[in-house]
């Protein structure tokens, strides 16, 4: 994993962290924000947050989902679509490391990230794609979450965007329980 300081990488983190801040607060996920980029236009394809849609959704999912209503297909046919609809070099910026292990049992965001990724007869080539996170998940759910690890191991690029972490972890952990019981603040 390699630390990220340019300005565009930190631009599109705040636009995470902002989407992040509509995500209702809740005792029981974090509010996470997620921006998918063309990285050869810098142009934003999609966004998405905690809980944007309904059903148990994290951001990157919500972000991919979009993308895959506009596109006309479900999320399962994103990597088979065109390098003309769906560009090959992608940054994927999350607030949180994508998540490894869904306790309600729907797709890890990682496997969301590498199907993505993933060659098909139509393209023939994997997407290249690299994912931005602003902090490591917490073990406040899931202990341990191996999404860089596994996404890493699959040869998709991890990077650090570092500057924001207590902001995004605020804005996390917003409707928490805390060690003394009261729940935090909606930042």
């Amino acid at each position: 994993m390699s630390d990220s300081l340019d300005h565009r990488d930190l631009a599109y983190m705040r636009q995470a962290l902002d989407l992040a801040r509509n995500s209702p607060p809740r005792p029981s996920n974090f509010r996470v924000g997620a921006v998918l980029v063309d990285e050869a236009t810098n142009t934003v394809l999609s966004e998405g947050y905690t809980l944007e849609l309904p059903g148990n959704t994290h951001a990157e999912q919500c972000c991919l989902m979009k993308l895959a209503e506009k596109h006309g297909v479900e999320e399962e046919g994103l990597p088979r679509l065109s390098e003309a609809a769906l560009p090959r070099q992608l940054g994927l910026y999350t607030t949180m490391e994508p998540c490894s292990f869904r306790m309600s049992g729907n797709l890890p965001c990682v496997q969301r990230v590498l199907r993505l990724a993933s060659a098909t007869p139509e393209t023939t080539t994997p997407r290249q794609i690299t994912v931005y996170s602003g902090v490591t998940e917490p073990d406040t759910f899931v202990s341990k979450n191996t999404g860089r690890q596994t996404l890493e191991g699959a040869g998709i690029r991890f990077v650090h965007v570092a500057g924001l972490e207590d902001e995004i972890l605020t804005v996390a952990t917003a409707g928490h329980e805390t060690k003394s019981g009261k729940s935090e603040e909606m930042k």
